[in-house]
């Protein structure tokens, strides 16, 4: 058992990418930020520094501070966040343990640049479907959990991101779009880093139904009949997107956790 105070990088890995998931921190210095620049999935940079001037803002909510090998800096910024009333831990061996665990790592140089409150900013074509349902929850869940997203008509993607600098994605001749046979939730776990089981999973059934492939993986017509109904129930594109995050959060679960089980009826042999 861990230290009170002190969550082990197995514990944290199990609940990343869950939609009740604490707040990470990354609290390493400059120095150590600067040996390693990949940050743990979610997690954002702070300053222990400052503390005292934000630490207030996490009063009432779940934390877990970062650090190079999880002590004194995380350990101590962690018991002055319990002072201003978060439930906040320190991750056990820090960054340095994480690594060496093999838990994945984000690639923090592939992040667009953030707003002045923080955010990631993005930009696609409106009434979505597939991939750019998938591609926001995996941003929300993995990489930035405040990134905001515009859906806008598709002859003003470009517009918009060059006024509002926001990141254009899933849309024809950018970055952050299809590559051959891949869509872009393909492309996004492999340029982030997050090629992880339970998300390459996903990403095939995301691409047999975003691609037209449903012999890709069996799950892929169920995705993309869901998909398909949520756009028709909703005519708000962010509130189909909060459904559909809801939608993806069972896949990720189904396909971390589940994808070994099978459901036959009976359930027991009924006796004669």
């Amino acid at each position: 058992m861990p230290a009170p105070g002190i969550i082990t990088a197995a514990q944290l890995s199990r609940r990343i990418g869950l939609p009740d998931a604490p707040i990470l921190l990354d609290l390493r210095t400059p120095e150590d930020a600067l040996d390693d620049p990949r940050i743990l999935p979610a997690s954002r940079r702070a300053s222990h520094e400052d503390i005292a001037d934000w630490a207030s803002a996490f009063r009432g909510k779940e934390v877990v501070v970062v650090c190079q090998k999880g002590l004194k800096l995380s350990q101590g910024a962690a018991a002055f966040l319990r002072h201003e009333g978060a439930a906040a831990e320190a991750l056990e061996g820090g960054l340095a343990g994480w690594r060496e665990a093999g838990l994945p790592l984000v690639k923090a140089a592939a992040l667009p640049a953030r707003d002045a409150r923080g955010r990631t900013l993005w930009v696609t074509r409106a009434r979505p479907k597939v991939d750019r349902i998938a591609c926001p929850w995996l941003i929300r869940r993995f990489v930035d959990p405040e990134a905001v997203f515009l859906f806008v008509a598709p002859a003003e993607v470009m517009g918009v991101a060059e006024r509002f600098g926001a990141t254009p994605f899933d849309v024809d001749g950018v970055f952050w779009s299809h590559r051959g046979p891949l869509c872009t939730f393909d492309v996004m776990t492999e340029e982030f880093g997050l090629s992880i089981p339970a998300l390459d999973r996903l990403a095939r059934i995301v691409r047999g139904a975003d691609t037209a492939r449903l012999d890709l993986a069996p799950e892929s017509a169920g995705l993309l009949a869901a998909s398909l109904g949520l756009s028709r129930m909703h005519k708000d594109d962010l509130a189909q997107l909060e459904a559909g995050l809801a939608l993806y959060d069972s896949f990720f679960r189904w396909a971390r956790d589940a994808h070994e089980e099978t459901h036959n009826w009976p359930a027991t042999a009924i006796p004669a």
